[in-house]
């Protein structure tokens, strides 16, 4: 069967190769409603694809942006990568996806490999090596790249981001302050990670600034464990055998939390009467949890389309626009059971 090509939907639309492009490419000139109701009905009864890969050639730009995240089996980045899919998938773009996997020369391959595809832009949740970043994106003419969740100091670019030192801020007061334990320890991350870049070292950050804002000593209780519950769980088995058992632990993350919900479960201490929890992320098992977990939310939806809006902003590669370069989205408390305070309905958490 032969195959179908641009110039077999004009002769069926009765119009031109040139008016089939622009219905195509959605531009860059308009076409009569009608024109282009005859130019979809040809393309479909042809079963016309077009060719992606001549339309890059000839603009320059896929209709791919390309994501990178630290790892996206965490919950966290798996659920902001497909809040990226749905808001790019509603401006007609497909995402590929690169995972770092918290390796500085692994998102600079990814860097180079979406920049190279002629991707229409990058979304990067950065882990490290901004200057090495800030390189390449500079001798990438024309690349658009948006920094999510963190933006390097040393990277002076569009970004979208949120509080996660006042977020994690806001938890461990509420631990302190609310309930009343004596401290509050810290799952960070792992020894092996390079913490001044990693995207949640922020929530370490907010803890540290809340222990000293109560006069609490915390390089003490500051425990090193992998963000993700696997090995959250076998940390927190050791730690919570120990004679030095906290009273209550803060999370970097929920998927660290749950693995600590599991570990307190299987030694039989209960939480929150012997253990207090809290985590960081509100990914949706948060709430299904037993008990359900008590964690900082951010705008996750509304980032994404902030950040999918941003790299396909053409008027930020204008010189002097007035573009608002920097998103800024607020963290939230959310209360659930883990922490002490009641459930949902028995009273105020005070």
């Amino acid at each position: 069967m032969a195959k179908v090509t641009r110039d077999d939907v004009a002769r069926l639309a009765g119009t031109s190769t040139a008016v089939v492009s622009y219905v195509i490419n959605d531009g860059p000139r308009p076409v009569a409603p009608a024109t282009k109701e005859r130019v979809l009905a040809a393309i479909e009864q042809l079963g016309y694809r077009p060719n992606s890969v001549a339309q890059a050639m000839a603009s320059r730009r896929t209709n791919l942006i390309g994501m990178i995240v630290p790892d996206a089996r965490q919950p966290f980045f798996a659920e902001m990568a497909h809040a990226v899919e749905r808001a790019a998938s509603d401006r007609g773009k497909l995402v590929l996806i690169g995972n770092s996997d918290y390796a500085d020369d692994r998102e600079m391959h990814y860097i180079q490999a979406f920049l190279g595809m002629r991707v229409s832009g990058l979304i990067l949740v950065s882990q490290g090596a901004p200057q090495r970043a800030a390189k390449e994106f500079a001798a990438m003419e024309g690349a658009k790249v948006v920094l999510l969740h963190r933006r390097p100091d040393a990277i002076d670019d569009v970004s979208v981001v949120t509080d996660d030192v006042g977020g994690a801020e806001l938890a461990v007061r509420h631990l302190l302050q609310v309930h009343g334990h004596p401290y509050v320890a810290c799952f960070g991350g792992p020894v092996e990670s390079p913490a001044p870049g990693d995207p949640v070292i922020d929530h370490v950050e907010g803890w540290q600034r809340a222990m000293d804002a109560h006069e609490l000593p915390a390089d003490q209780h500051l425990i090193d464990a992998p963000f993700h519950r696997y090995g959250a769980y076998e940390v927190a088995l050791e730690l919570l055998r120990s004679p030095n058992r906290p009273p209550a632990i803060f999370c970097s993350t929920d998927d660290q939390a749950i693995g600590v919900l599991r570990a307190a479960r299987e030694l039989g201490l209960r939480v929150p009467e012997d253990l207090a929890v809290a985590g960081f992320d509100d990914i949706p098992e948060a709430a299904l949890a037993d008990p359900p977990l008590t964690t900082v939310a951010s705008e996750r939806e509304a980032m994404a389309r902030a950040a999918v809006e941003l790299v396909l902003d053409d008027s930020l590669m204008v010189p002097g626009s007035d573009t608002q370069r920097v998103r800024r989205f607020p963290s939230r408390l959310v209360v659930r059971r883990s922490c002490g305070c009641p459930p949902e309905g028995a009273g105020s958490a005070g």
